[in-house]
């Protein structure tokens, strides 16, 4: 197990298993100059890389989306009978 490398590439999606430091977290997270997808600091894949505009972009639409999906939830009538018609 310790010849194995923690870090790399599987179908050209990338994996880091290191175990991660606070330094590491906030660099992997903050990339001026990056696009709006970067690695993980850990784990498999991509996070949003919190620098660029585009990725706060993201977050605001979902959370807009979540937001409107539980007012939703609140506003819809509990139980009621609902006709319907075949023909």
């Amino acid at each position: 197990m310790a010849d194995r490398s923690q870090t790399g590439e599987i179908f050209g999606v990338p994996y880091n298993f290191e175990r991660p430091s606070i330094g590491r977290m906030f660099s992997s997270y903050w990339q001026p100059g990056e696009g709006m997808l970067v690695e993980k600091p850990f784990g498999i894949g991509y996070t949003l890389n919190l620098s660029n505009w585009r990725a706060w972009v993201v977050l605001a639409v979902a959370g807009v989306l979540l937001y409107t999906e539980r007012r939703g939830e609140d506003e819809m009538p509990e139980d009621e009978p609902v006709e319907v018609i075949v023909d």
